[in-house]
């Protein structure tokens, strides 16, 4: 049985909206915010380097595995108790990460921050889709949610930088403690409630379980061929996957609540935004990565300039994201896609191009900013797609779907792109394979809308 959960009633429409995207925000911009602070953790816990890895990707994994289970818990329990709740867990780890004394304690953390998380951030869509009727007051509101998520993916090194520089490595995490707090207020405030609902729904586990296996195996086999190759425990991590997936497929064929109903594959703008998020995802962590090293290892930097070196680009994807919402009405979702893609990609080879001789305000700073701009602005057409097509019960499930789709390919793309460029033994082959990514994703954009007025 699907259920339908009432709508979500507000009298303050923007100021949902704010709550919606400083959420996005805060819980994106934990992917990446630890990478400029991986040195003075290392030295502070004792990490060795596959330890330290696990800082990094405890989180993707949880984040990205329950991510389905997420938006589902949102469509049964009320998107305002899912919300407030997965908000509560993500502050109270970050605590806990914070004060953690032994690696295994801030992995640990990490894990459960990463689930809070993923309840939060196909909620936050949701509360966006279900608190604003008005279609073009919706549109505009999706643009500035997926500018939010997209800037949280970039500030993620800015921050910090600022804070490791300033403070300390803690910081990164405690900062989440005092942001939560203000977020469930307002939320408590914003939120007036939502009505009786049919609540004989129920979660789906089997499936939320398999499909979590799956992609947690799934981003542990790149992890793991990245560090050992094709070991037994790189083969087994992908037998594993490949065993999870099929189970959830047989399991969700026969489960009368499904997490994921087979069904919405069929709604080409579905699939093709999954397909496309996936697929390009991956090259913005990458190249915040390639290019926090370049200017901390090669230019000499600081966390703190190196922070502030980077916050161009945070700027860009706010502006690109800001001219796809303007441009989207006119062009479509294909051809704006299409256009962010082609100016990210050349950004990425101009980039390739950088070395240990290059200044930063020539070679650095132009491509960096070209890069985002057109990250920025290929965001809004994946989310559009990925929302139309589908009845307002399935928002929870499209909006889980997209998010989801966006972290497994954010750790996949990120783990490919690094071991190409250790491969090559040079950052420039990871950049030009990002921009390949982007190119194929052209190439692909065929199977996206064209209509200029998005439904």
């Amino acid at each position: 049985m699907t259920v339908a959960p009432a709508p979500i009633l507000t009298r303050r429409p923007r100021a949902l909206l704010a709550v919606a995207c400083a959420a996005q925000f805060v819980a994106v911009l934990d992917v990446s915010i630890v990478n400029v602070a991986l040195p003075p953790i290392q030295e502070s816990l004792a990490l060795d380097a596959t330890g330290l890895q696990w800082v990094v990707s405890s989180y993707t994994l949880t984040f990205a595995g329950f991510l389905l289970l997420g938006g589902r818990v949102g469509d049964l329990w009320g998107h305002k108790r899912a919300f407030i709740g997965g908000l509560l867990v993500f502050s109270l780890a970050s605590l806990v990460c914070g004060f953690a004394q032994t690696g295994w304690q801030l992995i640990a953390a990490r894990f459960v921050q990463g689930a809070g998380a993923a309840v939060l951030v196909p909620t936050t869509l949701t509360l966006v889709t279900a608190g604003l009727t008005d279609q073009r007051a919706r549109a505009r509101a999706l643009s500035v949610l997926t500018a939010a998520a997209a800037a949280g993916g970039g500030f993620g090194a800015i921050i910090g930088g600022v804070l490791t520089g300033l403070l300390s490595w803690r910081w990164v995490f405690f900062v989440n403690v005092p942001l939560g707090a203000v977020l469930v207020a307002a939320a408590a405030w914003v939120m007036i409630g939502q009505g009786r609902r049919d609540t004989r729904g129920r979660l789906d586990l089997p499936g939320s379980v398999t499909v979590t296996v799956g992609t947690a195996a799934l981003v542990s086999a790149v992890i793991l061929a990245e560090d050992q190759g094709l070991a037994v425990s790189t083969v087994g991590a992908l037998m594993l996957a490949v065993a999870a997936f099929a189970a959830f497929v047989v399991v969700e064929r026969r489960a009368p609540d499904p997490i994921v109903p087979l069904g919405v594959f069929r709604v080409r703008a579905v699939s093709a935004a999954n397909g496309l998020a996936a697929l390009v995802s991956g090259v913005l962590p990458a190249t915040m990565f390639f290019l926090s090293l370049y200017l901390q290892q090669v230019l000499g930097m600081d966390p703190l300039l190196t922070g502030l070196a980077l916050t161009p680009g945070a700027i860009g994807i706010a502006l690109g994201a800001r001219a796809a919402s303007l441009g989207v009405g006119r062009l479509g979702p294909r051809r704006l896609f299409v256009i962010g893609s082609l100016l990210a990609a050349a950004g990425l080879v101009w980039l390739s191009a950088i070395g240990p001789q290059d200044r930063y305000e020539w070679a650095v700073l132009p491509p960096l900013v070209l890069v985002m701009v057109g990250l920025g602005a290929s965001g809004l057409p994946l989310t559009l797609a990925a929302t139309s097509g589908l009845p307002t019960e399935q928002a929870g499930l499209a909006s889980g779907l997209l998010s989801a789709s966006k972290q497994v390919g954010s750790a996949v793309g990120l783990a490919l792109l690094v071991a190409v460029a250790s491969a090559a033994a040079s950052t420039g082959a990871g950049l030009l394979t990002g921009a390949g990514l982007l190119a194929a994703g052209c190439l692909l954009a065929f199977t996206l809308p064209t209509e200029r007025t998005p439904r």
